[in-house]
């Protein structure tokens, strides 16, 4: 009988908080400068779409946060 612990990773994103307490950057707007369309930016606020790893250092630089401070991982333990 197998008692392993299976882990399940879920990545959070606090984009849209960020993004709405800078309170001219539109999804557009954030879009153009990450070079990425406003439907990528709205999968993301929505959880419905992992980033690459370029574009969350470029959202990150325009923002002027570290990725950790968008996204952050949680482990979920399941049997």
């Amino acid at each position: 009988m197998d008692t392993r612990m299976q882990k399940d990773i879920k990545l959070i994103n606090h984009l849209k908080e960020i993004r709405q307490s800078r309170s001219e950057l539109t999804q557009e707007s954030l879009a153009n400068r990450v070079d990425c369309t406003r439907q990528t930016i709205i999968a993301l606020e929505q959880n419905k779409y992992n980033p690459s790893l370029i574009l969350a250092l470029r959202i990150a630089k325009e923002l002027n946060v570290s990725v950790n401070d968008i996204f952050e991982i949680e482990i979920i333990e399941t049997k």
